[in-house]
């Protein structure tokens, strides 16, 4: 830990953590291992359950073929349930509070609790218990040696449930899901001053703005690029509160993310979640004609356009189509600037990925403009010190000797 921080009671939201010193822009606040975490059940096969880091290829466990060979004694009972539960597989929520049970060193740490929520719960209960029965045959036995508050495999869920974090990569993409418990005190604001990034399964908290003495700590608990109703709708069903930022009071980017004829960006909308499953499965995505139909009534700006904007971009990075890459990579700048307040990691990823693209393409002194750009955020919301900074840092330093004069 960087910096001194403290629980205390947050006007309207229960309980949050806040700086005892002030904090720069930059600095690294908190940094926590799980408590426990599992690679998330579509990763299981690129994602290493031990350091949580992509692999090309992954020695399976002969017995259940879901994680590494050798990951510990963690596995060796999570294995038996795994195998007995074939060919289903629980989910996620599941497999973590499972790994609480399992984990002998972290069931003496009280997990911070929010209020209760049982809707759509209790069927992962139900299946808590019958994944759990043939390593843990008297589940409530074993509860026990959980605090109070968590002797239930209802309330258990509840808290992995509204307390868990997405454990993504160094990119943003989502590998697993851990419980970080002191963490979980964080509370959510739209435009916060902290991010969360992660260093394998370990949790780093960072400052991105300059946080002064007695602050509350505030992080984003979803993806901020929607409009307020959406984002509204999101945090309710998810975690089960109403945000009263001064983003959602004031609704402020609501009419440029809608902007445009909507009778030609609705199309969009409906079509994103369709071209999200062909990019799960490694399809082709035919959102170009979707995006040259609708190039002339809907600008960039657009929320729906930007998100189909990015699916093509991937797509044409999977297919090798580096020219067209670039251009809808292009396309996305002036809206990630406008959506993502700098410092902010998706921004600066955006503008990593769009340099490298036109760098590989020929365009060396563009590059290195979007690069640098790139650099002076990630190294605020990333670390100087963190792997993805300082394979970013010698990127500029090619591009700047590919750039002097002989």
């Amino acid at each position: 830990m960087s910096v001194k921080v403290e629980r205390f009671s947050s006007p309207g939201k229960g309980n949050g953590l806040r700086a005892v010193s002030g904090v720069p822009a930059g600095g690294r606040v908190w940094s926590a291992a799980p408590l426990a975490a599992c690679v998330s059940n579509t990763l299981t096969g690129e994602v290493c359950s031990g350091c949580f880091t992509r692999r090309a290829s992954l020695r399976r466990c002969s017995q259940c073929r879901t994680a590494p060979a050798g990951v510990g004694s963690v596995h060796k009972r999570e294995c038996v349930c795994l195998r007995d539960l074939l060919p289903r597989a629980p989910t996620d929520s599941v497999r973590l509070a499972a790994r609480i049970l399992f984990n002998p060193h972290g069931t003496s740490e009280e997990l911070y609790t929010l209020e209760e929520h049982e809707r759509g719960l209790s069927q992962l209960a139900d299946m808590l218990q019958i994944y759990l029965q043939p390593e843990v045959p008297d589940l409530m036995e074993e509860m026990t040696s959980l605090p109070p508050s968590c002797q239930d495999p209802l309330s258990l869920l509840a808290k992995v449930a509204c307390n868990c974090f997405t454990i993504s990569d160094e990119e943003l993409k989502e590998v697993g899901v851990g419980l970080y418990p002191s963490l979980s005190l964080l509370n959510h604001d739209c435009r916060p001053n902290c991010v969360v990034v992660f260093e394998g399964s370990r949790l780093v908290l960072r400052a991105v703005k300059d946080v002064c003495p007695g602050e509350e700590l505030l992080i984003s608990y979803i993806d901020t690029v929607s409009v307020t109703a959406d984002r509204q709708r999101q945090l309710s069903d998810q975690y089960h509160f109403t945000c009263n930022c001064q983003c959602c009071g004031t609704q402020a980017m609501d009419g440029a993310m809608l902007c445009g004829e909507e009778s030609c960006w609705r199309p969009l909308e409906q079509a994103h979640p369709r071209l999200e499953g062909l990019q799960a499965d490694s399809r082709i995505l035919p959102s170009g004609s979707l995006l040259s139909a609708a190039e002339c009534a809907v600008p960039d700006d657009n929320v729906h356009k930007l998100r189909v904007a990015d699916l093509a971009l991937d797509a044409c990075v999977n297919l090798g189509v580096w020219g067209r890459a670039l251009t809808y990579g292009l396309k996305t700048l002036p809206a990630y600037r406008r959506y993502y307040p700098d410092p902010h990691p998706a921004h600066g990823l955006q503008l990593m990925r769009v340099g490298k693209l036109h760098h590989y393409l020929g365009n060396t002194e563009e590059a290195l403009d979007l690069l640098r750009q790139g650099y002076e955020i990630l190294r605020i919301t990333h670390g100087e010190e963190n792997p993805l900074t300082r394979r970013l840092s010698l990127k500029l330093e090619q591009c700047r000797a590919e750039i002097r004069p002989s």
